[in-house]
């Protein structure tokens, strides 16, 4: 995004800009306040000590006048309408200036009256305020230049009020020109380097929303969040069901159909196993190959994980109808299930998933191989956890490699 010197951005772009340099200012306006009600206080107590009493009346006169403007300009600051309202700077700030250039009369006249000579007037001039403007409106230099504009009319009038001389008309023109320049310098190089923060912070903002999404799209949020904090993952579930599906005679299938046909194939079936999944509260885990891992009970919580996986198993089944319609293909899937305990986590630096293992990873590997055509086997873990819910053949002892032999249960899908 192109950064202008004294033009505007787009208006959306503009009016983004301009309300975070409101909310960025703030507490620097109260400060302010603050700062310069103090320093104003110290003077009513130091004037009495040599201050004829007309002029210290009337100095603390003004002074009481400034401190309730910058009363109101602090208090204005809570008001929610002050974001989009820098009219309330503009008046605010031109109204201390003036009062501040009333009482630096007076204090010059008292100066010159005791012989201490008008010098020390600068300690209270309008240098306080315009160099404050000059941040005020960073952002907004038409404003500093109209409020510069009433402030010079303001001086000019006190200047030829109190001033006879050219001598003295040329030296204080020329000095207050000295300074509104380097204010207006001062407004400009701030506007400049805020506009350039701002599309950085923009853009920061963009690309860091963009990896947060990428993370949370391929680790669970929490996780992510963890990430995120330096923490290390490491999880232990007790209770999970983990449910592995499997297409079946994909390799007889890739020697027969077109790459692109193949990807079609595991592209259509892996996108309703996605949705599939979202229905029925389970995670996806990964694919490996043409297989599908999911699993209930870890990061998504089940009341029982067994439920939720066979939830899920049928309704990939049931899925079929619309990968067989979309790919033109007879595909088939076997499914196997198996609840347990798992340890999940995130491992490495780079490419990070979150992962499962545990002997219930293998054992649901295991029985995915048994499960018959378009079928769902499952452990005796999930059948008793699942059993009145679910009909289930009777139970086969089979032999699984790496496993020993255990009772496998069969259901259809339907």
């Amino acid at each position: 995004m192109a950064v202008p010197l004294m033009g505007r951005f787009d208006e959306e772009t503009e009016t983004r800009f301009l309300r975070a340099e409101r909310e960025r200012l703030v507490p620097f306006v109260r400060a302010y306040a603050v700062i310069v009600g103090a320093i104003l206080m110290v003077y009513t107590v130091v004037n009495p000590l040599f201050f004829d009493q007309g002029d210290e009346i009337r100095f603390s006169g003004l002074l009481a006048t400034a401190l309730l403007v910058l009363g109101g300009y602090f208090g204005a600051t809570f008001w929610h309408g002050y974001l989009i309202r820098p009219a309330i700077d503009f008046i605010c700030l031109l109204a201390l200036a003036t009062i501040l250039t009333a009482d630096n009369v007076i204090l010059y006249n008292e100066l010159n009256r005791i012989g201490a000579g008008g010098h020390a007037s600068i300690a209270i001039s309008g240098l306080i305020v315009s160099a404050f403007v000059a941040i005020s409106f960073a952002g907004r230099p038409r404003w500093f230049l109209g409020w510069f504009a009433c402030h010079a009319i303001v001086f000019s009038v006190v200047l030829f009020l109190l001033e006879s001389t050219a001598a003295g008309h040329v030296y204080s023109g020329l000095s207050y020109l000295t300074g509104a320049i380097v204010m207006f310098v001062l407004n400009l190089a701030l506007t400049r380097a805020h506009r350039q923060s701002f599309v950085l912070q923009e853009e920061l903002d963009i690309e860091r929303a963009k990896t947060e999404e990428l993370l949370f799209n391929v680790l669970p949020q929490t996780a992510a969040q963890r990430i995120r904090a330096g923490q290390v993952v490491a999880d232990a579930y007790s209770d999970a069901s983990v449910v592995f599906a499997d297409v079946m005679g994909f390799t007889q299938l890739s020697k027969s159909v077109s790459p692109g046909h193949l990807i079609d194939l595991l592209n259509s079936l892996f996108s309703v196993a996605d949705r599939c999944a979202a229905e029925t509260g389970v995670e996806k885990v990964k694919t490996i190959g043409d297989a599908y891992l999911a699993i209930s009970g870890g990061n998504s919580p089940a009341e029982n994980s067994a439920l939720s996986a066979i939830a899920f198993a049928r309704a990939l089944i049931a899925g079929l109808e619309e990968v067989r319609a979309s790919t033109g293909l007879d595909v088939h899937v076997r499914i196997g299930i198996h609840s347990g305990p798992v340890v999940g986590g995130v491992i490495g630096e780079t490419r990070m998933a979150y992962d499962y293992w545990g002997e219930t990873m293998n054992i649901a590997s295991r029985i995915e191989g048994v499960a018959d055509r378009d079928g769902i086997a499952v452990s005796e873990a999930t059948y008793l956890r699942s059993k009145g819910e679910y009909e289930f053949g009777p139970p086969e002892a089979i032999m699984l490699k790496g496993v020993g032999e255990m009772p496998v249960y069969k259901m259809a899908a339907r």
